[in-house]
């Protein structure tokens, strides 16, 4: 595949399970090498980056961010800017500044003092992305960042991360399995099948019932909403070739 993202975009990232959206992600993020080929970034080089370089410039929000020990939503902020300290230096006032942006960024900065375990999956999931904020990245890369929340977290992520790209200039990057995410979110959108490109564009010209068809073998319509102001995709049935 052939894939460029522009400084300032927001590109989603869709596919049927096993598509490579996860790999790509990592491939991106420099934590896989491919075979063949190679990733730029900036363009220089993906593997004549330092691992520290690399995570000054972007940061990965998994799926699923669990904390090895019983951290404090603060300490786990702090921890994304360990690539812009020095061998054995520690956090210091500005730091700390960095990082409490970040909390107030994302809406966590009242959760400061809490131990990160005791949060919903909806704030698990703000506090990962004011970490990878902490990190002050030009990229952020995240993968599936609304799986498993209910209907109100979804909405705040996507606002989130809206307002991230739209105030902030932070590029983003993002694999989801919600169309209408992507449609709301996304200003281009990248289809994948079987690990390679199907279609790539602009949103409103990507998304359509054809492209629904071939990706995912589903009958869908696809229209503007009249309220929400972008497209819905409504699934019809299961399309029988």
């Amino acid at each position: 595949m052939s894939l460029a993202v522009e400084r300032g975009d927001l590109v989603g990232i869709l596919g049927p399970n096993g598509s490579g959206k996860t790999t790509l992600l990592n491939v991106l993020a420099g934590g896989l090498t491919p075979r063949t080929g190679s990733v730029t970034l900036d363009g220089r080089a993906m593997t004549a980056w330092s691992r520290r370089e690399i995570a000054r410039r972007l940061a990965f929000v998994p799926q699923d961010t669990h904390a090895p020990f019983d951290f404090t939503v603060l300490d786990l902020v702090l921890m994304g800017r360990f690539p812009h300290l020095g061998a054995f230096a520690l956090e210091g006032p500005e730091d700390l500044a960095i990082a409490r942006r970040a909390l107030d960024a994302t809406g966590t900065a009242a959760f400061e003092t809490r131990a990160f375990s005791t949060l919903s999956g909806g704030e698990k999931q703000r506090v990962a992305i004011a970490s990878a904020l902490a990190q002050s990245p030009r990229l952020l890369l995240l993968d599936e960042p609304t799986a498993s929340l209910d209907i109100g977290y979804q909405i705040e992520v996507q606002t989130l991360l809206d307002r991230l790209n739209a105030d902030n200039g932070v590029t983003m990057v993002l694999s989801t399995h919600d169309l209408n995410l992507a449609a709301a979110l996304c200003r281009r959108l990248v289809l994948l099948r079987d690990g390679r490109v199907l279609a790539a564009g602009p949103t409103e010209e990507v998304l359509t019932p054809h492209a629904v068809r071939e990706l995912y073998g589903v009958d869908a319509e696809v229209a503007r909403h009249a309220r929400s102001g972008h497209l819905t995709v409504v699934p019809i049935g299961r399309a029988w070739f």
